[in-house]
């Protein structure tokens, strides 16, 4: 197992070194290309590819902050408007009578 362990493990660092030395052949032929690029080629790679695309990020992520801001704000809404203002005013007005009573007990007079 050892062995077959170290035959892999070579052939990893193999493969690695192969694909380190296909990025670098990629990267000079994309550098060999860069002069002969025409004016229209270099702004479609700037302009659409780069920075339309980087546009087109911002404002997705925009939206997408906005829409979980309404989204929490109308959890928050539906929260504190979940009790209908005639039970609040009920549970208020039982509350508000057994305070009273407590502090009638107490030789508070409520008035």
């Amino acid at each position: 197992m050892l062995n077959d362990w170290l035959k892999l493990y070579a052939d990893e660092a193999d493969l690695k070194k192969r694909i380190k030395d296909a990025e670098a052949d990629l990267d000079a032929e994309a550098y060999a290309k860069y002069p002969k690029l025409t004016e229209a080629e270099i702004k479609a790679l700037v302009v659409d590819d780069k920075w339309l695309a980087a546009l087109d990020a911002a404002i997705h992520g925009e939206i997408d902050r906005v829409s979980q801001q309404l989204t929490q704000r109308v959890k928050e809404l539906a929260e504190r408007y979940e009790i209908p203002m005639p039970q609040m005013v009920s549970r208020v007005t039982e509350l508000e009578a057994k305070v009273n009573r407590h502090l009638e007990k107490m030789g508070f007079s409520c008035t």
